[in-house]
């Protein structure tokens, strides 16, 4: 039997290992669905921290139920390790490490190469190797291949070798892990069928097969890059509705009526998240190869980047109104997560706005119900550890940077002398004469 047939035969029968590569908001919901389906999955991890918590069964991930996680572990479907030794039991990885920006805002796949270089050295025929981080066209053909052929093995012969980008939208209520579509491309149509084969063994929603690893790559940048351009034009709008004196808001929720041609996107303080604020420079920086310049995608950056400073300017102007200046003023900003109702602070453009206030002089304190601290520019924020009639009393202006449904937001309005509210998230308090969105 060739290789291709006995790994098909593993994951037919599910007696193939899976080994997770990464144990975040990507490589943890996907390691649980693989035990939950019935394969031994092991997780690999650098970090001791997550190890150890998952080996516990502790739970750390909004997206997994706790108890799922805590029976896949306590069945012994699903372990852990710092030990990389390990993969040469397994027979199928999925690489989803982080793949950031760095200071110069260009791609840093050092977590994806330093990744396949350890996966690279316990490599062995019949294996598939997937990559789901997120990156530039070409990494997985490029990049993973060479390392992983180091070994002496031959992709497409002795292992398989493939792409699918990772979908997960942390706080989504209707799409998970589970029930998501996956876009799956191989070196080959042999990495593609192993590949494929394995994700329709665990996943409901579907697999669609592209041609290669590059089609793949480009699609997952095309998702986020059609997000970022478009809030990057509701961003846009907002600033001229206000200068015209036109609610922005209602302007949306009209446009959203017609029935084809139009989907919502909303303004807001800015991009937040692993994704959409980051995966546009994957592009911009690739497409440079080809000596081209992606201007559209570069200026809803701008506008998208900018965000945070348009936010403290229209504080400014709020309490100039007030006679009062920003410098010395006290300021309560209202959520740090990058979206509502979850814990995730990445790349969340709260940071940025309280750190502008703080530039400006204002005694800025914040309060997240999910998040009690963050860690911002090597420093560590510490948060209020309750909402009190006395903190909203007694701020000059309170500034709604995430709409978190826990917040009574007719209390929030009562009691407040000003509120900026950046996500129309008190569209619903009749009293709106202290409320100025953005």
């Amino acid at each position: 039997m060739d290789v291709k047939s006995e790994l098909l035969g593993k994951i037919k029968d599910k007696s193939a290992v899976v080994g997770i590569v990464g144990l975040g908001y990507v490589g943890l919901p996907l390691a649980v669905e693989f035990a939950n389906a019935g394969y031994k999955t092991i997780g690999f991890d650098v970090q001791t921290k997550k190890v150890n918590a998952v080996n516990a069964g502790h739970n750390y991930i909004g997206d997994i139920v706790d108890d799922t996680l805590k029976k896949m572990v306590e069945s012994g479907k699903l372990s852990a390790t710092s030990d990389f030794s390990f993969i040469k039991d397994v027979d199928a990885v999925a690489i989803c490490v982080p793949t950031p920006l760095d200071k110069y805002q260009q791609p840093d796949i050092s977590y994806v190469k330093g990744s396949t270089e350890s996966v690279a050295k316990y490599v062995h025929p019949g294996m598939v190797i997937i990559l789901e981080s997120t990156t530039y066209p070409g990494t997985t053909e490029e990049l993973l291949k060479p390392i992983l052929e180091s070994s002496g093995l031959k992709c497409g012969k002795d292992f398989y070798l493939a792409f699918s980008p990772e979908r997960v939208d942390p706080g989504n209520k209707q799409y998970k892990t589970k029930n998501t579509p996956k876009v799956v491309g191989g070196v080959g149509k042999d990495s593609t069928e192993v590949a494929a084969a394995l994700y329709r063994s665990v996943l409901a929603g579907g697999v669609f097969e592209v041609s290669s690893p590059a089609v793949a790559e480009m699609e997952k940048l095309l998702e986020n890059t059609y997000r970022n351009i478009n809030i990057g034009l509701a961003n846009e709008m907002a600033i001229i509705c206000h200068r015209m004196g036109i609610n922005v808001w209602e302007v949306i929720e009209a446009a959203k009526t017609k029935p084809y041609g139009f989907q919502a996107f909303y303004p807001g303080p800015g991009l937040g998240g692993h994704c959409i604020p980051l995966d546009p420079f994957y592009l911009t920086w690739k497409a440079r190869e080809f000596n081209y310049h992606t201007r559209l995608i570069e200026t809803s950056g701008e506008i998208n980047t900018g965000m945070p400073e348009y936010v403290v300017q229209r504080v400014m102007s709020v309490l100039n109104k007030k006679k009062k200046a920003l410098n010395g003023s006290k300021v309560l900003v209202l959520g740090v997560a990058y979206k509502a109702d979850i814990d995730d602070y990445r790349e969340s453009p709260a940071l940025n706005v309280i750190d502008l206030f703080k530039q400006q002089g204002a005694q800025t304190t914040y309060y997240d119900p999910y998040i009690p601290e963050y860690r911002y520019k090597g420093e560590t924020c510490v948060g209020a550890k309750e909402l009190t009639d006395e903190m909203l009393k007694e701020a000059d202006i309170v500034v709604i940077c995430t709409a978190h449904s826990c917040f009574d937001y007719n209390r929030i309005q009562k009691l407040s002398q000003a509120v900026f509210d950046t996500r129309n998230a008190m569209k619903d308090v009749k009293d709106r004469s202290n409320i100025e969105l953005l």
